[in-house]
Order: C-alpha cells, then sequence, then structure tokens
C-alpha cells in the first residue's frame, strides 16, 4: 500500500474542508458521481453537477438543499454528442457566474458492450471513446483557466482495473481508461512543469484508480442554433432562480437510440474509503 492510500484510509474530513470552494463533477446525477457531489456539499463545497440528465441531476440538487447544504449548480450536458466548443461555452458561463473552479471530478463514464472484439459495434467504440476520453480532454483543456485561476486546484480523473491491464471482452471501456490513465500522466507532468504537482491514487477494495493532477450567467438565446450541431448547454443555478430555470439548454441533445450499458456503483463507493474528498482536500497533500 502507498502512503496515499493509507492516508486516505486515515483521513477524517472535517465539517468545513470544502466551505467556499467550488466544485464541478460530472456524472453527478447516479452513482459515484452523485455521492461525491452529495458528500462534498455536505462538506461545505458549491458543487456544479454536470450529467446527461436533467431529472436526476435536479433530484441531487434537492437532496442537498434539504440536507442545508450550499446551492449547487445544474449543468445538464450530453457528453457523448458535446464539441470543444461547447465546453469553451461553459466555461465561459462559469467564468461569469463563478470566476474559478477549485476542482473537477471527471466521474462520468459509459461501459459499453462487454463483449469480443470482433463483434464490437463502431457506433458503440466510438460513444465510449467520445464520453470517456474526448470529453474529458474537451473539459479539462476548456477549465484550465478557471482552475488556475485558484490558488490550489485539483484535477481529479476516475479509472479502473482493466485501465492498468486489459481484459477480455472489456472492449472499449478498457481501452479509455488506459487513455484516461496516460491522459492524467500527462496533464501531471506538464503541469507539474509549471510548478503545479501531481499525485496518483489507487484506494483499496476499490475497482477504480484516481489520478489527480494538481493546480496551485448569463442566460443563452432560446433559439437554435442555425449550425444544427447538439450540445447541450446550461445556464448555471443561481441564488433565487427558479429550479425550472438551473439548467436551461441552448441546444437539444439527441442521444443515439443505440443501445448503451451503464452502471452504478454506488454500493462500490460506499464501501471504499473516502478517497475522493481526501484528494480534493488542499490540506491533505504534502
Amino acid at each position: 500500500m502507498t502512503d496515499i492510500q493509507q492516508n486516505a484510509l486515515n483521513y477524517q474530513c472535517a465539517q468545513d474542508t470544502f466551505k467556499d470552494r467550488i466544485i464541478l463533477v460530472t456524472g453527478a446525477g447516479a452513482g459515484i458521481g452523485r455521492t461525491a457531489a452529495l458528500t462534498l456539499a455536505a462538506h461545505g463545497a458549491t458543487v456544479i453537477l454536470l450529467g446527461r440528465t436533467q431529472e436526476k441531476l435536479e433530484a441531487v440538487y434537492d437532496e442537498i438543499k434539504a440536507a442545508g447544504g450550499p446551492e449547487p449548480a445544474l449543468a445538464p450536458v450530453n457528453l457523448t454528442v458535446a464539441r470543444p466548443e461547447d465546453f469553451q461555452e461553459l466555461a465561459g458561463l462559469f467564468d461569469k457566474e463563478f470566476g474559478r473552479l477549485d476542482g473537477i471530478l471527471h466521474n462520468a463514464s459509459m461501459l459499453g458492450d462487454i463483449t469480443p472484439m470482433d463483434r464490437y459495434g463502431a457506433g458503440t467504440w466510438e460513444s465510449v471513446m467520445q464520453t470517456n476520453v474526448n470529453s474529458a480532454f474537451y473539459l479539462t483543456q476548456a477549465m484550465l483557466p478557471l482552475l488556475r485561476a485558484s490558488d490550489d486546484a485539483r484535477l481529479l480523473f476516475t479509472s479502473s482495473s482493466v485501465g492498468r491491464k486489459g481484459r477480455a471482452f472489456w472492449g472499449a471501456y478498457a481501452v479509455s481508461k488506459a487513455a484516461t490513465e496516460n491522459l492524467a500522466q500527462v496533464l501531471a507532468e506538464e503541469l507539474e512543469y509549471q510548478q503545479y504537482s501531481r499525485q496518483h491514487s489507487q484506494p483499496r477494495r476499490h475497482p477504480h484508480g484516481y489520478a489527480c493532477p494538481c493546480l496551485s450567467r448569463r442566460r443563452p438565446a432560446d433559439t437554435e442554433d442555425p449550425g444544427g450541431h447538439h450540445g447541450s448547454l446550461p445556464v448555471p443555478a443561481g441564488p433565487g432562480q427558479p429550479r425550472g430555470q438551473r439548467g436551461v439548454h441552448r441546444r437539444a441533445a439527441q442521444v443515439s437510440r443505440e443501445k448503451r450499458v451503464t452502471r452504478s456503483e454506488d454500493q462500490d463507493f460506499r464501501n471504499s474509503p473516502l478517497a475522493l474528498p481526501f484528494l480534493l482536500d488542499r490540506k491533505s497533500v504534502v
């Protein structure tokens, strides 16, 4: 067990650890993302809830508010179809609303099919790689200026054991997680050259690894975009804004009819150490 894994096991998160911190969580509507968002909000963070399904994000929003947490923001975005310029525009919205980001948890993933390579559908392969790898790169690239506006931001990626060592039939998911690990490593080294630091962690009893490079509103037009592309952009929630307006779409996200396989890892997260708050805590990194 590495030092950082042992520290994660022993870590106790203070009640106000994330007070006044602004943290973006992708895949926040269910599973690990939902649990992480609720936990971070319980410890004082203002959480930006990013996910594909607005109804699920609103349910998490309501849970956070009912528990007395800081008002979160909703960002309904379909990562499978969003384009680089969509993320740049999203960064502009966050800049106007918050001025910075103190952390990003890249949690959203698509499993795809568990099937031999010779039967793997090209459409499914492209969707998994777009959701798990390309969108993480586009989002990170767009948000780096906001992360740099923070004194000590954190950037986390969720990985998997099949990203460390590929296994038969795991197809695009395994390949995407190997790419995710390399993306995190490249970013960590580049940011280290810019006087930033890095961390890596794979918590015990949890199937996913965590790679952590560390970094020292406007309402869109209601008209359809004439370009016809299908990114889905939100209006970040603001104090006093009706919930129905806390995630107004500028463009309608179109989802492929192709069958997608998803999974909930909520129970896996509950059974694991509270590693995500540990990695996001600005005081936990030596």
